[in-house]
């Protein structure tokens, strides 16, 4: 649920603070890691890979 769909004032707070804990986790990781996280689609696919290296498009076909 996000921040504007939170229907109280509790939920909204709580909503912002793991928005902010989750952006500076991410933030973390990415200095950990040397570069930025994939975002969007690529993020996704990278996901939707599994052990064996196909992404969940390849494996449709």
């Amino acid at each position: 649920m996000g921040i504007k769909e939170a229907p109280t004032a509790k939920g909204k707070e709580a909503a912002r603070g793991l928005r902010q804990a989750a952006a500076g986790d991410e933030k973390k990781t990415e200095a950990r890691k040397g570069s930025d996280l994939k975002k969007g689609e690529k993020r996704f696919e990278e996901r939707a890979k599994s052990s064996d290296g196909k992404s969940a498009g390849a494996k449709q076909r």
